[in-house]
């Protein structure tokens, strides 16, 4: 594999696992007691923290690149221990 495919895969793995780790920690702000800003939705994080996000993300994201390059480098899991059916061979 070339290695802009290995950065391509890897801002992948980044961008599922900022998704994955953007709900964790979030307190609105009714549940910050705190008072809302005027139009603001009540769902939205009364305290937004990208530094956070990202750093979390990063660390969750290389952790998952590492176990996908380690398995693409020793065949720990293939297609064909992944096919529940397999079809006859003529």
């Amino acid at each position: 594999m070339k290695p802009f495919s290995f950065v391509a895969i890897y801002l992948l793995f980044w961008v599922i696992c900022a998704f994955v780790v953007l709900p964790f920690g979030v307190k609105t702000a009714d549940e910050a007691g705190i008072d809302k800003v005027a139009g603001q939705a009540d769902s939205a994080p009364a305290h937004f923290r990208p530094g956070r996000i990202i750093l979390w993300t990063t660390i969750l994201a290389s952790l998952a690149y590492a176990l996908f390059f380690v398995n693409y480098r020793y065949g720990w899991i293939t297609i064909d221990t992944l096919s529940f059916y397999t079809l006859p061979k003529q």
